[in-house]
C-alpha cells in the first residue's frame, strides 16, 4: 500500500478517538441504577452524532439520558448548559429541562459524564403550517430575553474563531481533504474567513445573549402548544439572529415571506437589532467550515463515518469546494431580509 494511501486512512484504535467504545447497555442500565433512575430494562438508542443518547423506560414513565463526548465539555461548561435550561423552564419556557437526583444534575460514572431529561412528547415540526412560525418566533425571543438577564461565563461564543478559523486548521491538517484539493480549499476557506471578517468589521459590535445556539429543525420538537426544544448541548453567547437563520429555507422570495411571520412573532416580545440581518450570510459560511472540520475531527468515531460515508470522496470535497465558492459573492449582497 502507497504513502498516500496509509496517509488517508485516518487511525481509529485510540480511547481518545473512540470514546464511547465501551460504553454497553449493561453499563448505561448501571449507570442510572447509580442515579437513583430506577430503569427497569427497556433501553433504546436514539439518534446522535456527538453524544450518545438513549430512551430509559422506568416505573414512572421513559426518561432521556444524554452521555457527553469525553473532553469536549468541562463539568463548569455542562452544568452552565443545565442551570440556562432550567432557568427557562421555570420561565415556562417548553424545554427539556434536566433532572435532579441528590442534589445533583450530572453524573459521573467510570469516565462517563451523563444526565437525564423527561422524554417530551412531539412530532416533527411543520414550519409550513398557518401560524407555526409566528409561534415559534415568539418563544424565541421569550427564549432570549431570559438570556439577556446575564452571560455566560464558561461556556463558548458564536464566532470566527471558534467557527472559522479553528475548523479549517482541523480540515486542512485532515487526511480526509484529497491532496488534489488541498491547495483550492486553503484560498477558498481563506478567502471566506476574509469577507466574514469583513462584515464583523463593517457593522461593528452587536449584543450578544445567551441563545440555544444550534436552533435547527433536527432540535425542535411540536407539541400540542407549540414548539419544544429538546436538546440545548451547543448553547452560547452569540447575537439573536444566531437562533432565527437556520429556520429559513428555500429561495429568496420563500425566506422574505418566512422572514416576515418570524419576525412577527419575535417582535410580540423582543427585537433583532437591524444590524444583524447583516450577519445570515456570514453566520452561513462560519457553519459550512465548521460542519467540514466538526466531521473530520471526529472521523475516528465509528458513528461518523456511518451517518456520513460519502465525507471521504473526492466528488464530496468538489461539491463543498464550490458551495464554499458559492457562498464568497452571498456574504457581499445586502441583506435579504427586511423589516
Amino acid at each position: 500500500m502507497s504513502r498516500t494511501s496509509d496517509r488517508r486512512r485516518p487511525a481509529r484504535s485510540s480511547a481518545a478517538a473512540q470514546p464511547f467504545a465501551s460504553l454497553s447497555p449493561q453499563r448505561v442500565l448501571e449507570a442510572a441504577l447509580r442515579a437513583g433512575l430506577e430503569p427497569d430494562g427497556r433501553l433504546l438508542a436514539l439518534n446522535s452524532y456527538e453524544n450518545r443518547v438513549y430512551r430509559l423506560g422506568g416505573a414512572q414513565g421513559f426518561l432521556v439520558l444524554k452521555f457527553y463526548r469525553p473532553g469536549r465539555w468541562s463539568d463548569a461548561q455542562i452544568l452552565e448548559e443545565h442551570a440556562f435550561t432550567a432557568e427557562l423552564a421555570e420561565a415556562e419556557l417548553p424545554v427539556a429541562a434536566p433532572i435532579e437526583r441528590g442534589g445533583k444534575t450530572l453524573f459521573h460514572i467510570e469516565g462517563f459524564r451523563f444526565a437525564a431529561f423527561p422524554c417530551l412528547a412531539g412530532r416533527a415540526p411543520e414550519l409550513d403550517a398557518p401560524g407555526a412560525l409566528e409561534r415559534l418566533g415568539r418563544t424565541l425571543a421569550r427564549l432570549h430575553q431570559v438570556g439577556a438577564r446575564r452571560p455566560f461565563e464558561r461556556r463558548p461564543t458564536v464566532g470566527i474563531e471558534r467557527l472559522g478559523r479553528e475548523a479549517r486548521r482541523i480540515v486542512l491538517g485532515s487526511p480526509l481533504l484529497p491532496e488534489a484539493l488541498r491547495e483550492r480549499y486553503e484560498r477558498l476557506s481563506g478567502l471566506l474567513l476574509e469577507r466574514i471578517e469583513g462584515v464583523y468589521a463593517e457593522i461593528g459590535p452587536v449584543s450578544h445573549v445567551r441563545l440555544h445556539g444550534d436552533c435547527h429543525l433536527g432540535n425542535l420538537l411540536w407539541g400540542e402548544q407549540g414548539p419544544l426544544f429538546v436538546d440545548l448541548d451547543d448553547c452560547a453567547m452569540g447575537p439573536r439572529i444566531q437562533d432565527l437563520w437556520m429556520l429559513l429555507s428555500g429561495g429568496p422570495a420563500e425566506q422574505q415571506a418566512q422572514w416576515a411571520q418570524l419576525h412577527s412573532g419575535y417582535a410580540q416580545f423582543a427585537e433583532v437589532d437591524f444590524r444583524e440581518l447583516r450577519l445570515i450570510e456570514p453566520l452561513r459560511g462560519l457553519r459550512m467550515l465548521h460542519h467540514a472540520g466538526w466531521v473530520c475531527q471526529r472521523w475516528a468515531d465509528p458513528a461518523f463515518p456511518r451517518a456520513f460515508p460519502w465525507f471521504g470522496e473526492g466528488r464530496y470535497w468538489e461539491g463543498y469546494l464550490n458551495d464554499l465558492a458559492a457562498q464568497l459573492p452571498a456574504i457581499e449582497e445586502p441583506p435579504l431580509l427586511a423589516y
